[in-house]
């Protein structure tokens, strides 16, 4: 009993954690801003692995979706996820699971993993970006989803490596 109500705080902690970090921001002009939302999810994924990282993301998708102020800039409601963003925000789907694929591997190895799942991630919000604003695919990539790549790939890196630690810790 004590294992499973371990897991179930753990993953709770997860979706709390994802809230907290994505409602920072630094707003940007084309609408996508800068967030720490890629670190929470990597973190959560590569700390509790593909299931339960899975789970608390889509707790945060849900929780968003009803209107509690968890996405950036304190903003929640339908209207969040079929807004340009809203294809990043689905993106972290693929990412935690692939973060959580990897958590285990080397560190190489786990990186790989993430690293697809941030592409995924970035082809998802591009591609849904370039359908709500009505702007040529190659447009949005260069707007909306290249200048936050490199931002992106470090905070992948940060979420691996914090991760291992705070396994240790926590004895998972």
């Amino acid at each position: 009993m004590k294992n499973k109500t371990k897991k179930i705080t753990l993953t709770g902690l997860a979706a709390s954690l994802t809230a907290v970090l994505s409602v920072w921001q630094i707003p940007m002009p084309l609408g996508v801003p800068l967030t720490l939302q890629v670190f929470a999810v990597a973190f959560c994924a590569y700390t509790l692995g593909a299931g339960r990282a899975f789970f608390a993301t889509a707790v945060y998708i849900v929780l968003g979706a009803v209107g509690l102020p968890v996405f950036s800039g304190f903003q929640g409601g339908a209207a969040v996820l079929f807004g340009p963003c809203g294809g990043f925000i689905a993106g972290f789907l693929p990412l935690c699971l692939l973060c959580g694929a990897g958590r285990a591997k080397r560190a190489a190895l786990a990186l790989l993993f993430g690293a697809l799942g941030l592409l995924l991630c970035h082809a998802a919000g591009c591609g849904y970006y370039a359908f709500v604003t009505k702007t040529p695919l190659f447009e949005s990539f260069l707007s909306a989803s290249l200048p936050f790549i490199p931002k992106d790939a470090v905070l992948l890196s940060a979420a691996y490596f914090l991760s291992v630690p705070v396994k240790r810790r926590i004895g998972i």
